[in-house]
């Protein structure tokens, strides 16, 4: 829990900047510069830009701000992880801390009154959505979570299956069968190769599920009285399918998942300060 925290605290200014990358708040206009291929075009500012506007209007314990109940949550995550739902992995874990995930993006994004604290969040979204306001995003967040699970479990196994165990029995034939092959300095090889192949997989599965992501963090903000999940920033959706398509058709989907090389998406506007 301590290293969990720790990490936790370094990690909050880059979720910060994140979220309301992901919740569509610019407070900067975009400016003309040149992508990977030398091309000239307009560009949203990247990570160190905007901290950096952060830390001229709020300080630098602006980069801090939704620190705490995203602590409560990243605690809860560990507890429930390791002593209740090992085998559901992260899909029960989510779902047990989904009710301070919209708390903890109500910290993080622009407020449209004054700026509220954690007890006062969780107030604000009972008194005016009830308790299914806590769950708000929970179903994309669900499906993504399944989704990501089923992925990583189909591409672990095809890695190790057809490609590093094969290939240990190939080698294994040309000389005079493989179960002689696997000497232990072998095996400790195949287990590292193994556990390299989910970590592989484990990032291809979050790069192809990150829309469930965004969708279910644009949706716990969705009408709640924040300014970032508000006109001019951010438009009403009805529901979390209504999202998804208002951000497949504006080429939005993968919004917030590189904080470098911002790409203003075409036919897309923004409203800076």
């Amino acid at each position: 829990v301590l290293l969990g925290s720790g990490l936790t605290v370094l990690s909050q200014p880059l979720m910060y900047v994140k979220v309301l990358v992901q919740v569509g708040y610019e407070p900067l206009p975009p400016t003309l510069g040149r992508n990977i291929f030398g091309r000239q075009v307009y560009q949203l500012p990247g990570l160190f830009a905007y901290a950096k506007h952060i830390v001229k209007v709020d300080g630098r314990a602006g980069l801090f701000k939704g620190l705490t109940p995203r602590l409560c949550s990243s605690a809860i995550g560990t507890v429930v992880h390791s002593k209740v739902l090992q085998v559901p992995g992260e899909w029960g874990t989510h779902g047990a801390t989904h009710p301070r995930g919209g708390a903890v993006r109500g910290g993080l994004t622009p407020s449209a009154g004054p700026p509220r604290g954690t007890l006062s969040a969780f107030a604000t979204i009972y008194r005016e959505e009830g308790i299914l306001g806590f769950f708000a995003g929970l179903v994309p967040r669900l499906l993504g979570d399944i989704l990501s699970l089923w992925l990583c479990n189909m591409l672990a196994y095809l890695i190790n299956t057809y490609a590093l165990e094969n290939g240990v029995r190939a080698r294994g034939g040309s000389r005079g069968g493989w179960g002689c092959l696997l000497s232990p300095p072998q095996v400790s090889t195949m287990t590292e190769m193994k556990s390299y192949s989910q970590a592989v997989t484990g990032f291809f599965a979050s790069m192809l599920t990150y829309p469930f992501v965004l969708v279910s963090n644009l949706m716990a903000v969705n009408n709640c009285g924040l300014a970032g999940g508000l006109l001019p920033y951010a438009p009403t959706y009805s529901s979390w399918l209504d999202c998804w398509s208002q951000l497949h058709r504006e080429g939005n989907m993968s919004r917030g998942n590189s904080l470098f090389f911002r790409k203003v998406p075409t036919g897309k506007r923004y409203v800076w300060e």
